[in-house]
Order: C-alpha cells, then sequence, then structure tokens
C-alpha cells in the first residue's frame, strides 16, 4: 500500500507575502551545528548531492575552457569569483532535500527534480536576474580594469602572475581588484544567504527574501563573514582540486545553508 503522506508534496510554509521577518541572532555554534547537519544530510542521500555538484564541476570545468580557448585569462579570477556567487541556485535541490527531511518527508529524485522545476521561475528567477545583473557588472568592471593597468597587451597566465608579485602596477591591479571583487562578492552574499532557502521554502516575495537576507547578515555581521569565508575557502580547495571537490563540498554547504536559514530568519 502506499503512504499518501510519503509522496504527496510537501507544501511551503504559509506566509504573507511582504510581512516583515524575523530575524535571529546567530553564534558560531549555530554555524558549526549547521555545518555538522549539512553532513549529514548529505549522507542521507548522497546520490542527490553528488548530482548536484557534479552539474556545479561540470561548469566549472566549462568555464576554465573558455578561458583557455579564448586566451583570455583575465577574466579567470572574476568568472572564479562570479561562479562561486551562483552556487546558492544550484544548491537549490540540497535544500529541498533538507527540507523534506526536516518534515519527516520522503526523499526521492521525483521529489526533489519536481520541486526544483516548479522554481524556477517567479521570485526565484527575479533574483537571479539580480544576481547575474551584478556579475556582469564585475565582469566589465574586472575587463575595464585590466584595460587601464595592462592596455591591449594580454599576458599569459604566467607573465600575468609574475607581474602581479613583482611589479607595482600588477600588485595595484591585485590590490585593486581583490577588493573591489570582495565588496561586489559579499553583496550578492548578503542578498542571497538567507533569500534563495527562503524562496523555496516560504510563499515570500523575492524584494521581501532579499530584504531578510540583508537583516540576517547586518544582524549576525562576525557570524556571516565568517561564514562567506568559509564558503569561499572550501570552493577556492575545490577548485584547486580540479573541481573534483565540489561534488561533496557544494552539497554539505547547500544542506547547511538551509539549516543556518532555519535558525536565523523562520518564525
Amino acid at each position: 500500500m502506499v503512504d499518501d503522506k510519503a509522496t504527496a508534496p510537501v507544501p511551503a510554509e504559509r506566509t504573507e507575502r511582504g510581512e516583515h521577518q524575523v530575524v535571529r541572532e546567530l553564534t558560531i555554534d549555530d554555524l558549526v551545528t549547521s555545518l555538522d547537519m549539512g553532513l549529514r544530510d548529505f549522507k542521507s542521500a548522497p546520490r542527490i548531492g553528488l548530482f548536484f555538484g557534479g552539474i556545479y564541476a561540470i561548469g566549472g570545468i566549462a568555464i576554465v575552457g573558455l578561458i583557455v580557448y579564448f586566451g583570455m585569462p583575465y577574466l579567470g579570477y572574476p568568472l572564479a569569483m562570479g561562479f562561486a556567487l551562483i552556487a546558492p541556485f544550484i544548491c537549490a535541490g540540497t535544500y529541498e532535500v533538507s527540507r523534506r527531511r526536516e518534515r519527516g518527508a520522503e526523499v526521492t529524485w521525483s521529489n526533489i527534480l519536481g520541486a526544483v522545476w516548479r522554481r524556477r521561475g517567479k521570485d526565484l528567477g527575479w533574483l537571479a536576474l539580480v544576481s547575474a545583473f551584478t556579475l556582469i557588472i564585475w565582469v566589465d568592471f574586472a575587463v575595464f580594469l585590466f584595460l587601464l593597468f595592462y592596455g591591449l597587451h594580454i599576458p599569459s597566465i604566467p607573465e600575468l602572475v609574475v607581474s602581479i608579485f613583482t611589479t607595482t602596477q600588477g600588485s595595484a591591479f591585485a590590490v585593486i581588484g581583490n577588493a573591489a571583487g570582495a565588496v561586489i562578492a559579499f553583496f550578492v552574499f548578503s542578498i542571497t544567504v538567507v533569500s534563495v532557502p527562503m524562496l523555496t521554502d516560504r510563499d515570500v516575495d523575492f524584494i521581501t527574501a532579499m530584504t531578510t537576507s540583508v537583516r540576517c547578515v547586518i544582524a549576525n555581521p562576525r557570524v556571516m563573514v565568517a561564514w562567506a569565508a568559509l564558503i569561499g575557502f572550501l570552493l577556492g580547495l575545490s577548485i584547486l582540486s580540479g573541481f573534483i571537490g565540489l561534488f561533496v563540498i557544494l552539497p554539505v554547504l547547500g544542506h547547511a545553508s538551509w539549516h543556518l536559514y532555519r535558525r536565523v530568519a523562520c518564525p
């Protein structure tokens, strides 16, 4: 006999659209606990996690291939940063796994992929558009910055690295580029860290989700900066591993992000 409760979709939490969302204070212990729960969620459905991690890894390999093919090494760093900024959207499937496990519902391929497909548009789509627009601005700025320092001469990757570490021009390029990239990256992190899992979970508009996410970051600067730094560090290590590490790192971070959201912005 089929259990109707197990196979039925898990409804999103009912919330009035535009309603002011409650924001809680976090501690580093909340971060550690969220990571532990995220690892448990990954272990409970490893194939689903590996699937979404694999999509992200293949995307990274494709970006590197395009950079090498078109001979544009100066776009490597901004695109790598932009690559990290789209992670919350790729993690939508892992949010659904954690969401269903939290509610004691069945976790199957059809349930997870169906939920991701249903939420591909509307407010989540608008949020993705905002993030994509920010990424475009960042890449355009990176190109402008490169032309400002190096003109039309395009150095090879080894030449660019040597220039950064041995010349004033290269050092200034690296400092300004990193500072600008950090500001843009933290802006996107601030508007997505809570908003993306919230939009997969609750009936809120994307403006409310974004403002709630920013409020969560403002209310918990130490924890959120630590979380952003940890995400950047782990994704960086995964990229250095030839993107192989993303198969596990991405889903674990996705599950952990869900649990962090549930701790900071849920009634």
